[in-house]
């Protein structure tokens, strides 16, 4: 499981180094793809397959006719991503990607369980705030949901 919240330095390569704990369970191969609420969304390949086969997963052969379908298929796939995790455990965030989310110096990382986050650390810390302040209103809502 992938859990935790890091901040780590960008090199002047655009390299980033991922958390210890993170590159064993990520392996040598990843997906970056553009993410949900300002961030970046990264995978590891057995995950992305199950992310694409759910996203492309219709019960009609022509899923491409929706709308809907179309446009968030071509904004997590069509800017998706492989990178190769360096021997030091170093990735390279290609620069549309960096500069989506206003990557400069510093990064946050952030575990989420089936898959790691990458923040401009700045909004993350502004992201982070809010959340917090409706942790129990969301909780509450989260529990009285019908399964």
């Amino acid at each position: 499981m992938l859990i935790g919240e890091y901040i780590h330095t960008i090199d002047e390569k655009n390299r980033i180094s991922l958390p210890v704990k993170f590159r064993k369970e990520l392996g040598k191969k990843i997906i970056i793809t553009p993410g949900l609420d300002s961030c970046l969304f990264i995978f590891t390949t057995k995950e992305w397959a199950k992310v694409s086969k759910r996203l492309s997963d219709t019960e009609s052969d022509l899923s491409f006719l929706k709308a809907d379908k179309r446009s968030f298929n071509r904004f997590m796939f069509g800017r998706a991503t492989d990178v190769e995790v360096d021997s030091i455990g170093r990735i390279l965030i290609p620069d549309f990607l960096k500069d989506r989310i206003g990557l400069k110096n510093s990064a946050a990382i952030i575990g989420v369980e089936d898959r790691v986050e990458i923040w401009n650390d700045k909004t993350w810390s502004e992201y982070k705030e809010v959340v917090e302040k409706q942790a129990d209103q969301l909780a509450e809502k989260l529990g009285n949901e019908k399964k």
